[in-house]
């Protein structure tokens, strides 16, 4: 099923629970849809597609970590899952990881080169220094802080007087 904005068509690709309180999902233009080789719905916290772009395979990971209010126990199986699944990538394919990780991992980059580029927003909370480890531990870098950025396009959440950046992008392979 293919749904229209603006002249364009894109499939919707989605994993939500039963009791409809987390899902992932994704659009993916047409003219990308014959590129898809595989869709592995893992759970409603991760959905998988692997994509064949000229000579090599680009696996994008959209995920939902667990929020603020749930458990250390909870958010540690979490990302021992997600590290299992993208241990399971061969080297030679591409990575991207993206989604909500619920953390935040500041501005201060000291001690974290080449994983984060100094260009974060506030400051970094103890999820954040999971999400670190994480990129750390798999050689990948979030890709938004890499950049200088106009604070309207790099805070992703506000309620009241409370601004953060919750939603990250992280590329490696």
């Amino acid at each position: 099923m293919f749904f229209g904005a603006q002249g364009k068509r894109y499939k919707l690709l989605w994993m939500g629970g039963k009791d409809r309180s987390d899902g992932v999902g994704m659009f993916v233009a047409e003219k990308w849809v014959d590129s898809v080789v595989k869709v592995e719905r893992h759970s409603e916290r991760v959905l998988i597609l692997k994509m064949a772009l000229d000579n090599s395979l680009m696996n994008v990971l959209m995920v939902l970590c667990c929020s603020l209010g749930k458990t250390r126990g909870r958010k540690e199986n979490f990302w021992n899952e997600l590290f299992h699944l993208l241990s399971c990538i061969p080297q030679n394919e591409m990575v991207v990881l993206a989604g909500d990780m619920n953390g935040h991992v500041g501005s201060n980059c000291v001690g974290d080169d080449g994983t984060h580029g100094g260009y974060g927003f506030g400051d970094r909370n103890a999820d954040g220094s999971m999400i670190l480890e994480f990129v750390a531990g798999l050689n990948l870098v979030i890709c938004n802080t890499l950049f200088m950025k106009q604070e309207s396009k790099l805070v992703t959440y506000v309620t009241g007087s409370a601004k953060s950046t919750v939603d990250y992008g992280k590329a490696g392979g």
